[in-house]
């Protein structure tokens, strides 16, 4: 999709009036390859229900680190049947058992925790990315998550051109506590992003 800044922004002030079933609906009409990312974390089988409903082959990139919890992998595969997601998984090229023995988890202010980022999440991302080249993305960023995404919105442009849509940008979790409700969709809170560890910190898909 080929959006000056300006159109961007004024997009974004338009769509706020919309609901995020709206926004998916819009963006897709004004699509070629869009794709949705998960990590099946609280709150994300709200923008899965969404696009899924919208388009419901819609490509769903998982990027699995190999390091959820047992109650992420039951959710996720609770999720998928539900809405019957057409499913694509990117696993990092080392086992996780490997990367146990020459490298663990690094502390975040750990040289090598880059290394490990890189590993685990960003190399399966950018190889999806590569494979199925969209020009819309679909991701479930919210204001106040972090700093970055404080200064993001609805819409916005990755370095890579890729139009990012975050449809529930302006939801919290009382919101979307009634969304999956009105929607019986499941939520699973325990979850955890080894190359994060704290919640507002970024793994590094959203600084490109």
């Amino acid at each position: 999709m080929s959006l000056t800044e300006k159109e961007i922004k004024d997009l974004n002030v338009s769509l706020r009036e919309k609901t995020p079933l709206e926004v998916v609906q819009w963006a897709m009409s004004n699509a070629n390859t869009p794709v949705v990312t998960t990590n099946f974390r609280p709150y994300e089988a709200s923008i899965l229900h969404a696009c899924s409903k919208a388009l419901s082959d819609i490509p769903v990139i998982w990027c699995d680190s190999g390091y959820n919890t047992s109650n992420t992998y039951r959710h996720a595969e609770e999720v998928i049947g539900l809405l019957d997601l057409n499913i694509k998984l990117y696993v990092p090229k080392q086992t996780t058992a490997h990367r146990d023995v020459v490298l663990g988890i690094p502390d975040i202010d750990d040289p090598k925790h880059a290394v490990f980022t890189e590993q685990v999440k960003l190399e399966p991302f950018k190889r999806a990315m590569a494979e199925f080249k969209p020009d819309v993305w679909f991701t479930n960023l919210r204001k106040g998550q972090t700093a970055l995404r404080d200064s993001l919105d609805i819409l916005s442009r990755g370095k890579d051109g890729i139009l990012k849509v975050s449809p529930f940008y302006y939801y919290n979790d009382e919101e979307l506590d009634t969304y999956l409700e009105e929607n019986k969709l499941p939520n699973e809170f325990k979850y955890f992003d080894p190359t994060k560890v704290l919640e507002n910190r970024e793994c590094g898909l959203h600084t490109n």
